[in-house]
């Protein structure tokens, strides 16, 4: 039993570290000499713009930072009720609370790269004093490391809710 919830702790910390490289790091969308994220674009890795109020279609891109970052937050929640629930709960209860949580994260980092995806072609396009090198790039790790964290969230979300406490 040590060992499995050994693993399941791993596997959360592992899905938040995810999350916050893909949150954090600028490498959703790359190229031969730039490299672009949800928080701003960057060409011959010196000349970085910030993505700000004067971005076209800016609301987008601030829906895609929500949720990201709302998702790495309630996945770091998620971790702390587990903690507390391995306390409090009494044997042979389930960890409902912490796979709700973990859930709504995977729910978030899933909205969060649909979004990138399907409004990225237009963001580029709509903005193109900022991405005029960038349009013959493609996704970067830290969109694929979002597409991964959705998947670990997911799975780690389904083994909080099918997991009871024992001794």
């Amino acid at each position: 039993m040590l060992v499995l919830l050994a693993f399941i702790i791993v596997f959360h910390i592992t899905s938040a570290a995810l999350l916050f490289v893909a949150t954090i790091d600028n490498a959703w969308w790359v190229g031969e000499e730039f490299f672009a994220d949800v928080w701003r674009v960057c060409v011959n890795n010196t000349n970085c713009t910030e993505i700000d109020a004067n971005f076209q279609d800016y609301p987008t891109m601030q829906a895609v930072q929500a949720t990201m970052i709302l998702s790495t937050i309630l996945c770091c929640i998620a971790f702390l009720i587990f903690v507390l629930q391995l306390f409090r709960l009494k044997q042979g209860e389930r960890f409902v609370l912490t796979s709700i949580i973990q859930l709504m994260s995977c729910l978030c980092v899933m909205i969060a790269a649909s979004i990138y995806t399907d409004r990225r072609e237009d963001l580029h396009r709509n903005n193109l004093g900022l991405y005029a090198l960038t349009l013959d790039g493609s996704y970067g790790y830290s969109f694929i490391l979002a597409w991964v964290a959705f998947a670990f969230t997911f799975i780690s979300g389904l083994m909080y809710l099918i997991l009871r406490k024992r001794k």
